[in-house]
This record gives C-alpha cells, sequence and structure tokens, in this order.
C-alpha cells in the first residue's frame, strides 16, 4: 500500500509541475488556467469514482463510548474528522500546489491563484462528503456499486449529449469565484451543509440497542439433491452453494459474472482493437474465468469462520478441494455457453472463447487452488464483493499475473512467428494437458494445503 500511495503521489507531482507548460506547447494560444478549469468536472467525477471504490470510510467501535459519559457529538464530529485526514483529500492537493505555484511564477494574480487552490481543496472535502452520503446509502442495496455506476454515467452522459453542460458550469464557477474571492463562501455553505447531512446520518444510528434490533425472514431450504451424483463430493458441493447464495459478498460475484459477460462489447466491435488480437485472448480467459478468478482466488478463505470446525473433521483434503474445483469448471463451461452469441462477430472470437475455457479448466483452476495455499488472511462474508479489498493480500495481486498475462504471452509466441492457430494450440495443449493430469496435480496441491493447515488455521482466528 506504500508503494501504491507513493506512486500516486509522483503521478500527481508530475501532472502538477507538467501541465502548464504541456498545455502551453499544445495550445500556445489558450490560457492554461482557464483550460484547466474547463476540465475539472471530468477531474471531480473521476474522484468521486476512485473515492467509492477504494476509499475505506472511518469505521470504530462506538459501543464501548455510548456506555460512558461521552456526549454523542463528540463521537460523530470524531469519526467526520477522520474522514477529512484521510490521504484521497491530500492526494491532489499534490497536483492543484505545484500548479498553482506556476501560475504564480508566470504572474497570475495573486489573490485568484491562492482564492483558485483553496477552492479546489474545499471541492475536494465536498466529494469527501458526497462520497459518504453514496456510500452509506448504496451499502442497503445488494448491487452497491449501482448507484455510483447510474449517478456518474448519467452526469457524464448529460454532459456529452449537451443537455446540461456540466463542464461549462464548472468552469464558470471556478473562474467566477477565483476572480471574486467573497464568493468562496457559496462552496463553503455547500461543504457545512454536506457535514451536516452526514451527522445526522451518522446520528441515527448512534443507540446502542441498534444493533439489538433482530430481522426476522422466511427460512427457505433445499436439500439440493442434484448434487448427490457427485459422491463423496456432494457435502462439500452442498456447502459451497449455500455459501455462494446466503452471503452477500459471494452472492455478489454471481452478479459481478453476469455483468462480464457484456465485457467483450467493449473491444470486439471497436476497430482500433481489431489488429490486437492477444488482447482478445485477455478478454476471453476474463469472460470465461470471472467466476472462477473471483471466486477462487479467496479458497479457502471463504470458509475462514469456520475453517477450525471443518479441519477437525474426518474428511479428505482432497475431495473438499474438488468441490472448489467442480465449481470453477461449471462456470467456465457455463459461461462459454453464454458466450457463445459473440459469433456474430467472428468465428475466430468463438474459438477464443473455447481455447482460453480451456486453459481456465486445465491450469488456471489448479493455479488458482495452489495459490490458495497461501491464503491467510480471513473474509467476512457479509460485506460487499465489488472493490472490496477486505481479506486481499499479496497472494491475490501477485496471482494475477499467471492468471491474465500468461496465457496472452503463451497465445502470442506462436500466434507472432508462426500463425493465429498456432497460438490457440499452444492454449488448448496447455489446457488439455492440465485436464489430463488433474489427479496428480490435485494430489501435489492438497500436500500443499495438509502442510499449511495449521498455518491457516492460526491465521483465520485473527482479525485482519
Amino acid at each position: 500500500m506504500v508503494f501504491i500511495a507513493l506512486y500516486f503521489i509522483l503521478m500527481f507531482l508530475g501532472l502538477g509541475f507538467g501541465l502548464y507548460p504541456i498545455l502551453k506547447e499544445q495550445f500556445p494560444n489558450a490560457d492554461p488556467f482557464l483550460m484547466v478549469n474547463s476540465f475539472l468536472f471530468y477531474w471531480f467525477l473521476g474522484d468521486l469514482m476512485l473515492r467509492f471504490f477504494l476509499q475505506k470510510l472511518p469505521v470504530m467501535q462506538i459501543k464501548p463510548l455510548l456506555t460512558l459519559s461521552i456526549k454523542r457529538r463528540n463521537i460523530l464530529h470524531y469519526i467526520l474528522g477522520k474522514s477529512v485526514i484521510s490521504f484521497f483529500n491530500f492526494l491532489p492537493l499534490f497536483t492543484v500546489i505545484p500548479f498553482g505555484i506556476i501560475l504564480l511564477t508566470k504572474d497570475y494574480n495573486i489573490a485568484t491563484t491562492i482564492t483558485w487552490m483553496l477552492l479546489m481543496f474545499i471541492l475536494t472535502l465536498i466529494i469527501n462528503f458526497l462520497n459518504f452520503i453514496i456510500e452509506s446509502k448504496s451499502a442497503e442495496t445488494e448491487l452497491s456499486f449501482l448507484p455510483i455506476i447510474l449517478i456518474t454515467s448519467s452526469l457524464y452522459g448529460l454532459n456529452y449529449f449537451e443537455v446540461i453542460s456540466f463542464s461549462s458550469l464548472i468552469s464558470n464557477m471556478m473562474n467566477t469565484i477565483s476572480a471574486n474571492p467573497i464568493l468562496i463562501s457559496i462552496p463553503l455553505i455547500v461543504l457545512a451543509f454536506l457535514y451536516y447531512l452526514n451527522y445526522n446520518l451518522l446520528k441515527k444510528n448512534l443507540y446502542i440497542d441498534n444493533s439489538l434490533k433482530s430481522k426476522s425472514q422466511e427460512a427457505n431450504t433445499t436439500d439440493m439433491a442434484w448434487t448427490k451424483r457427485f459422491g463423496d463430493v456432494a457435502p462439500f458441493l452442498q456447502l459451497d452453494l449455500k455459501l455462494i447464495w446466503r452471503n452477500k459478498r459471494t452472492r455478489s460475484t454471481l452478479f459481478i459474472m453476469v455483468l462480464a459477460l457484456f465485457y467483450g462489447l467493449i473491444f470486439y466491435p471497436n476497430p482500433k482493437y481489431q489488429e490486437m488480437t492477444p488482447m482478445f485472448i485477455f478478454v476471453g480467459v476474463f469472460i470465461t474465468g470471472i467466476f472462477m478468478i473471483n471466486f477462487g482466488q479467496f479458497i479457502p478463505a471463504w470458509d475462514s469462520s469456520y475453517y477450525k470446525l471443518l479441519m477437525s473433521q474426518n474428511i479428505k483434503y482432497k475431495d473438499y478441494l474438488k468441490s472448489k474445483y467442480l465449481l470453477m469448471i461449471i462456470s467456465a463451461l457455463l459461461l462459454f455457453i453464454l458466450s457463445i452469441p459473440y459469433v456474430y462477430f467472428g468465428w475466430k472470437i468463438l474459438l477464443i472463447h473455447f481455447a482460453t475455457m480451456v486453459y481456465n479448466i486445465g491450469v488456471n483452476s489448479h493455479v488458482l487452488l495452489f495459490g490458495g495455499s497461501f491464503n491467510r488472511k480471513k473474509i467476512n462474508l457479509s460485506q460487499r464483493a465489488a472493490f472490496n479489498y477486505q481479506g486481499t493480500g499479496a497472494v491475490q495481486w501477485i496471482i494475477g499475473f499467471p492468471l491474465l498475462v500468461f496465457p496472452v504471452l503463451i497465445f502470442y509466441l506462436p500466434y507472432k512467428f508462426i500463425a493465429f492457430e498456432a497460438g490457440i494450440a499452444a492454449l488448448l495443449i496447455l489446457g488439455g494437458l492440465g485436464i489430463l493430469f488433474h489427479q496428480k496435480i490435485m494430489t501435489f496441491i492438497s500436500k500443499r494445503y495438509l502442510k499449511s493447515k495449521y498455518e491457516m488455521i492460526s491465521a483465520f482466528e485473527q482479525d485482519n
């Protein structure tokens, strides 16, 4: 996380120092200050999206505090104050301050420049508290990321089709307030209003008995008799299916799987990607393996809350892992069948999807199972799945290379030096070998899990 933070800081610093000379070189007759203001709508829209998916809102255990002689308003101000000192609020300053300093060296009005810099920080805080409200409201929905997608896409669409020119509105606002510093009181009032809304939103839940309210709902049960045909694996398969459907985070992976089916529409119809065939391999792996990747990278952490109980039973580890493998290959087959309509863009696309499906089943499924033996982070199943990094460790980041990059490289070399068919054959051969030697590979992976069994039990007992 430190390296990622440093990377973004350097990127924003580079943008801050390079923005003025770049704009001056590309548009010598335009004022860089006015041009930056005209693009701020997209800056703020991107900031809101980035915060929603990456920024963690401040969380604290309030039950012990509510029994003490501490005023509720102090608790609320403390929580909201913690959100103000977020890294995301200071990151834009690494661009704003250098750009403002360059403006001052170019003989721009001092009052105008300082007012603009202060205004940018105030608007950043406004986005912070706006995101606070959106996150708290969207968390109540099943597809928690859907509201932010609808909001940002609607704003972008209205601006793009010039129904409402938000770019011009924000640009004019920035220019007007910068030229008249007294008007900065308007965004300050908006900031105070959003702070007040957040204060009241938190206040409604600041009661010790709020968490004691029980939810009543009708219980639906099924014996999943069809799974019994899988023999000794059936109990574990039933457990996985119930876990997926009953928990918020795992259930959301099903919706993400459906959305991922439309991923190809970004690339296949676009003329500029037609000559980038290796990119289609990446798309094929993603479409046919999205559930496999989402679910498989957290094996066995999905069962972390009762992993100790599982390991105390007289079960075969190989059967436990086989149920995960079955789920992954069934999902890959299902996604391939559902993606057959992409043949509309050519038989080459269908062939790519078939080859990547075989590769996912024969290679990526085993890579995911093997990578799972290094998982040491407990997962909270009640949290959302989309862009949620709780329970994510180095394993999940490292494993992305063999999953998504390697198949592209395996295809590219024969494709480059021989032909398209040779690249497809390379994927099919590797996938076929993985399927052929499945039993031996599973034996090796099972031994790896048994070796790290007690380390995982110990790790899953810790809260992270």
